[in-house]
């Protein structure tokens, strides 16, 4: 789809609030369509340099949104702009 978001989540294999961060992407995904990936850092020495204990991340079309807690409001908006 032309114009289509890109939501990338940084998350590791274990981790509840990567759970409860999913869950909110996955239910904006339901309203409004956008692309979603999922990299898991675990194992990954840049990905953990990188990201550290800053999991969840959320990266929207290229750009740092959110950190640890996704709000379902603020989502919304970024997408919908």
């Amino acid at each position: 789809m032309a114009g289509e978001r890109s939501v990338v989540l940084y998350s590791r294999r274990t981790c509840g609030l990567c759970d409860e961060a999913r869950a909110v992407l996955l239910a904006e995904r339901s309203r409004t369509p956008f692309g979603l990936d999922e990299v898991f850092i675990d194992g990954d020495e840049g990905l953990e340099r990188d990201f550290g204990l800053r999991i969840p991340v959320v990266v929207i079309d290229g750009r740092e949104e959110f950190e640890f807690v996704v709000d379902p409001e603020r989502l919304r908006r970024l997408l919908s702009s």
